[in-house]
C-alpha cells in the first residue's frame, strides 16, 4: 500500500476484538442457530406508546428535517422534568441538557470538548470499549484502575456491589495532567451499583483536584437496589459532572441512537460545541418520540415495569447457575450478569484457532460455548488491559435483554456444560 494510502494508527490494530471473534465463532458453529446472550442489544420491540409516537413523528413535517444543533425543544423540556426532580432543582433545558446520536457520541463529544494531546483520564477496569477510542481520538492518555472482584466469587454466588476499586490506588493514579474520570453506575458488564459512600470519595478526589467526572449512567432507569446519580452529592461536585443518558436503553431502543449529556452549562456549552462539529444534529423523529416517551412514561407505569420485568428476567435465567453449581454476581443494576466459570475444565487438546489459543482463558471459554452448545457470551477480559486480564478470566458475560423463550432455550443449552464441571 503507498505510504499516501496508509490509515491512521487510531484506527488500526493488529488484535481482532471480541466482537469479531464472537461473531466468527457463532458462524462457524455447528449448534446453529446460536442463542446471542452475548451482545446488549433488546430481543424485543419498544413498548407500543413509544414506537406510535415515532410513527406519528414521521408524519409531521418538521420531524422530518434537520433539529436544532443542542437537541428538540420538546425532549430537552422533557428531560429537564424527568430529571429535575433527582437533582433537587430545576435544570435548565436551554443550558444543562444537550442532545447527542447515542450516548457514545455524547461521550466522545465530551473528551473533544476537554481532552488535548497528554491529558489523563482515569479509567476504571472493565470498561466499555468504546470509551478507549474515544479518548485516544483528541491524543488523551488513558490511566486504569482495576476493579477486583470478590475473593470467593469463584465458589459462592455474591452481590455484584462486592466488586471494588482500591481507593489508595485510585489517589496514587491522579497527576497534575489528569483532566477527566470516567464513571459507569449501574455498571457493564459487572452490574454493580456505586454504593453512595463510594461515589462520595471519589468526587471527594475529583473535587480536591478539579477533575472532571464524566458519568455514564445509560442504565440509571435499571437498578435494584438504591441508587445515587454523582451530580446529586453537592453542589461542588454537581459543577464537575457530566451525567450521560441513552433513550436506547431507556426504551429497548439501541438502534435509534439518542443520548444526552445533562451538566453546569459552563461545561454542556462545549460539549455542545464539539457535538456540532461531529455531527451537527441528531435524529429528529426519534428524538420527538423520545420525547413523549418521557413525558408519557410515569403515567404509563413504565420505568417500574421495567425494574420488574428485567428482574424477573435476571430470576429465570440465573436458575441455570444454581442448577450447575457454579457462582455468578448478582446484579445490582443493569441487565448483565458475569458468571464464574472456573469450575468448567477445557478438554486439554480442544482444537483452538491460534488467535483464541493466545487469549485470555475467558476467550477459550467464549469459542467452546458457540461451538459445543450454541450459546454466545462476551469474555469480559476484553475490557481489562493486558497487565489485569487475569483478574476476570474465568468469567463470562452474559445479557439478558431477551425474550423468556430465548433466555429458556439458553439455560436449556447450558445443561451441557454439566458434563465439563469439576
Amino acid at each position: 500500500m503507498s505510504q499516501k494510502l496508509k490509515p491512521a494508527a487510531r484506527v488500526t490494530g493488529n488484535r481482532q476484538d471480541v466482537w469479531s471473534i464472537v461473531n466468527e465463532a457463532a458462524a462457524a458453529s455447528p449448534k446453529q442457530p446460536v442463542v446471542n446472550m452475548g451482545q446488549g442489544f433488546f430481543g424485543y420491540n419498544p413498548p407500543e406508546f413509544i414506537l406510535n409516537a415515532a410513527k406519528g413523528a414521521l408524519d409531521r413535517v418538521e420531524c422530518n428535517q434537520y433539529s436544532p444543533t443542542k437537541g428538540r425543544p420538546r425532549l430537552k423540556k422533557a428531560l429537564a422534568d424527568a430529571y429535575s426532580p433527582f437533582w433537587g432543582r430545576e435544570l435548565n433545558p436551554e443550558t444543562e441538557i444537550v442532545i447527542t446520536t447515542g450516548a457514545n457520541e455524547g461521550m466522545l463529544s465530551a473528551f473533544m470538548a476537554f481532552i488535548e494531546e497528554g491529558d489523563e483520564v482515569i479509567v476504571f477496569e472493565p470498561f466499555f470499549d468504546q470509551y478507549i477510542s474515544n479518548i485516544e481520538m483528541p491524543g488523551g492518555k488513558i490511566v486504569y484502575v482495576p476493579m477486583h472482584p470478590p475473593k470467593e466469587g469463584g465458589f459462592k454466588t455474591l452481590s455484584a456491589g462486592e466488586w471494588s476499586i482500591d481507593f489508595d490506588v485510585l489517589e496514587r493514579a491522579i497527576t497534575p495532567r489528569t483532566k477527566m474520570l470516567v464513571l459507569n453506575t449501574p455498571h457493564n458488564p459487572v452490574g454493580k451499583v456505586y454504593s453512595k459512600a463510594e461515589l462520595e470519595k471519589i468526587a471527594d478526589l475529583c473535587v480536591k483536584n478539579q477533575i472532571i467526572i464524566l458519568s455514564d449512567e445509560v442504565y440509571d432507569r435499571l437498578f435494584y437496589v438504591p441508587f445515587t446519580r454523582v451530580a446529586t452529592l453537592s453542589p461542588e461536585v454537581e459543577k464537575l459532572t457530566l451525567t450521560v443518558g441513552s433513550a436506547g436503553k431507556n426504551f429497548y431502543a439501541t438502534g435509534w441512537r439518542v443520548g444526552w449529556l445533562m451538566g453546569p452549562a459552563e461545561l454542556i456549552q462545549y460539549v455542545a460545541a464539539a457535538h456540532t462539529r461531529i455531527c451537527y444534529s441528531s435524529v429528529s423523529p426519534l428524538q420527538e418520540a423520545c420525547a413523549i416517551g418521557f413525558e408519557q412514561a410515569e403515567a404509563e407505569g413504565f420505568w417500574d415495569q421495567c425494574v420488574h420485568d428485567m428482574r424477573a428476567k435476571m430470576s429465570r435465567f440465573n436458575e441455570i447457575w444454581a442448577e450447575l453449581g457454579l457462582a455468578y454476581s448478582e446484579p445490582e443494576g443493569g441487565y448483565f450478569v458475569m458468571a464464574n466459570l472456573s469450575r468448567v475444565a477445557l478438554p486439554a487438546d480442544y482444537p483452538f484457532p491460534p488467535h483464541v489459543a493466545g487469549r485470555p482463558r475467558d476467550f477459550k471459554l467464549a469459542w467452546f460455548l458457540i461451538q459445543e452448545l450454541g450459546v454466545a457470551a462476551i469474555p469480559p477480559s476484553e475490557f481489562y488491559t493486558d497487565a489485569n486480564a487475569h483478574i476476570v478470566e474465568d468469567y463470562l458475560r452474559f445479557a439478558v435483554c431477551k425474550p423468556d423463550e430465548v433466555l429458556e432455550e439458553a439455560k436449556e443449552r447450558l445443561r451441557g456444560l454439566k458434563k465439563y464441571i469439576k
